[in-house]
């Protein structure tokens, strides 16, 4: 078990409750803590993240964890409940500098110049570090081919102008210097990037065609989701709505879903699952805003698809140095095909349909 030297007792404050904080001057990382009677039955990590606002909660757990969170000099648990009195030691030692490390990933590299590389993400791939996800990504395998990438997105999001969900496959371009970042990234803004995505929705789409106008911001309850105000739990008003537009034209129609063509014209965070779940045709394997885990067709259950049945078809851009346009093409993923071949065979249609819809993203 960790421990300290025996501390100095603190006399417990009489009259208005307040908690005091005791400086420590030899160690200026070090902060100490007293609980007082109002935070008895109060956990351990909700006591030092409430006087500690900036530690998160989840570097509360890591210093927990690694002894740096005494309770009267001793060590304990995150869910331990203060009965009042206790002189809690908090050592938050500062993490390293982040950074994005090399890795030997296998890339499908669509298009590539001396500014720009386009590469085929896979489904399950994230595109850069973030929280609890460091390794395995997009940057990472990038980085593992010796790629020289712009340093505009900083040390963990180098060369990226703009992502892919984890569960969406298809196309997305990456700079390698800052000058064609500089003009990418004003390209995406100025929304002269065309971006064109094929999905299966779930139900039918009454009209050939057909345009989405709906602002996203964060979902207010379920906060790793975005929504549109039509979807706001309970009224509420979202926060920092956005405005955001999604164009769409029907390919084709098999069984109780819609296979359509997406064109983005704004790039917000899960724009078009979140547009297409609010008109109540979320995108088929996209549990987290309403699809089912399985689709039934008459009287067989289609296996769940594992990902979501959305894909960066087709990306076209000016070349940053040149100015000369360039389109790239990612063809549909083998599973996602598999997936249409189950589909109408179930559905007692022929693929060849389907097929001819696609042609172009095959």
């Amino acid at each position: 078990m960790s421990s300290v030297s025996r501390l100095p007792s603190i006399p417990v404050p009489v009259g208005p409750c307040y908690n005091l904080t005791v400086p420590v001057e030899a160690q200026p990382e070090m902060r100490e803590l007293l609980a007082i009677d109002t935070d008895a039955g109060t956990r351990l990590d909700r006591f030092v993240a409430a006087h500690c606002p900036e530690l998160s909660r989840s570097r509360v757990q890591e210093l927990v964890d690694g002894g740096l969170i005494l309770v009267n000099g001793q060590s304990a648990k995150s869910s331990q409940k203060l009965r009042g009195g206790e002189l809690i030691t908090v050592r938050a030692h500062p993490r390293p500098a982040p950074h994005a490390a090399a890795e030997s990933i296998p890339l499908d590299v669509l298009y590539e110049d001396g500014d720009v590389i386009a590469i085929n993400k896979s489904a399950g791939m994230t595109v850069h570090a973030g929280a609890g996800n460091i390794t395995g990504t997009l940057v990472n395998a990038l980085l593992g081919r010796g790629q020289a990438l712009s340093q505009s997105g900083g040390p963990l999001r180098p060369g990226i102008v703009h992502r892919l969900d984890k569960e969406t496959s298809g196309v997305i371009l990456v700079a390698k210097n800052d000058a064609a970042h500089a003009k990418l990234g004003e390209a995406f803004r100025q929304r002269a990037i065309k971006k064109t995505y094929i999905a299966l929705v779930q139900g039918i789409l009454g009209e050939k065609s057909g345009r989405i106008e709906l602002a996203i911001g964060r979902d207010p309850i379920h906060r790793t989701r975005m929504t549109t105000q039509r979807k706001s739990w309970h009224g509420e008003s979202i926060a920092n709505p956005r405005e955001a537009r999604t164009d769409w034209k029907a390919l084709g129609k098999i069984d109780g879903t819609t296979l359509v063509e997406v064109q983005l014209h704004t790039g917000r965070t899960h724009q078009i699952r979140v547009h297409f779940s609010a008109v109540k045709h979320p995108v088929v394997g996209d549990t987290l805003y309403g699809a089912a885990e399985e689709l039934r067709v008459g009287k067989v259950t289609l296996p769940a698809i594992e990902r979501n049945f959305l894909h960066a078809a087709k990306l076209g851009f000016a070349q940053p140095r040149t100015g000369a346009w360039i389109e790239v093409r990612a063809a549909l993923p083998s599973e996602l095909r598999e997936y249409l071949k189950k589909l109408c065979e179930a559905a007692g249609e022929s693929p060849s349909r389907i097929d001819a819809a696609l042609a172009g993203y095959l």
